[in-house]
């Protein structure tokens, strides 16, 4: 006599979800998960896609992965990674974000979720991304904030600085302010806007671009610094640009001082006021 078989599972219906992501970037080693898929991270080596991996899908009760707007290195901070994954359908945005961030480390959040169209993709979809640098300008390094902030004993002229910079304005190649280990596959991007500008003892740099190489925001920090101590004329940052050799530009700022604020989307998708264009 033959007997019943079980009932295949029904499969279950997904959705795409778009998810801000806030992260203090000083006790990860970068973004970007350095193992496989669903195994634990490296020891010592803990990563913010992984952590946020084994939170959604804790609450999915299924594997999540997720694709990011932009990878940060380690040590940097985020005010809005933008994430999308495919979840279970039933599940409520606001209990994504209560959910995950009751699963997550401290030193990470879920600021919002909501549902997306399925062909909406965090990295592709994204036309801007911007990051900010923070430096604390005075004779004394700081005790509150540290974390946050990068330190400069030298008067810095903010207004040079700002000058300077506008000269990398634009499309070109920024292979004077890339990384040696840079994996992009041409130098060229278009940065959209760059300010410097002073608040009481904090310099704060905040740039945008279409994207950036690996490192290319601290190497332009790193190289408008002499300027701002007058080291170098004001002049030096176009001559770098031009020169395209990452030997004669500036050092690599710390990470501390650098905060993805965020990616920039086009107003279609109905993202938050905070990443669309």
């Amino acid at each position: 006599m033959e007997q019943d078989l079980p009932a295949a599972a029904a499969p279950v219906a997904l959705r795409r979800y778009a998810m801000a992501v806030e992260y203090d970037g000083g006790e990860f080693s970068g973004w970007q998960r350095l193992s496989k898929h669903g195994e634990p991270d490296r020891p010592g080596e803990p990563t913010v896609q992984s952590a946020l991996e084994a939170a959604l899908s804790f609450v999915a009760g299924r594997s999540i992965e997720v694709i990011c707007s932009g990878r940060t290195d380690a040590g940097v901070h985020a005010a809005s990674q933008v994430v999308h994954f495919d979840g279970p359908a039933e599940r409520d945005p606001r209990a994504w974000v209560l959910g995950t961030t009751s699963r997550l480390p401290p030193a990470v959040c879920a600021r919002w979720c909501q549902v997306v169209a399925d062909d909406f993709h965090a990295r592709f979809a994204a036309r801007a991304r911007r990051y900010r640098y923070r430096i604390l300008n005075r004779p004394v390094r700081p005790a509150l904030h540290r974390q946050y902030l990068s330190w400069e004993r030298r008067p810095l002229d903010a207004d040079a600085m700002h000058r300077a910079a506008q000269a990398l304005l634009g499309e070109h190649d920024f292979s004077a302010f890339r990384t040696v280990h840079c994996q992009a596959k041409h130098p060229r991007r278009d940065l959209q806007f760059i300010a410097v500008r002073r608040e009481g003892d904090v310099v704060e740099i905040e740039v945008q671009a279409n994207a950036f190489l690996h490192h290319m925001v601290r190497n332009i920090v790193g190289s408008l610094l002499p300027v701002g101590r007058g080291d170098q004329p004001e002049r030096w940052i176009a001559e770098l640009l031009a020169g395209r050799d990452r030997a004669v530009a500036g050092p690599t700022a710390p990470s501390a001082g650098l905060v993805f604020v965020g990616p920039r989307y086009p107003a279609h998708w109905l993202l938050p006021d905070e990443v669309t264009l």
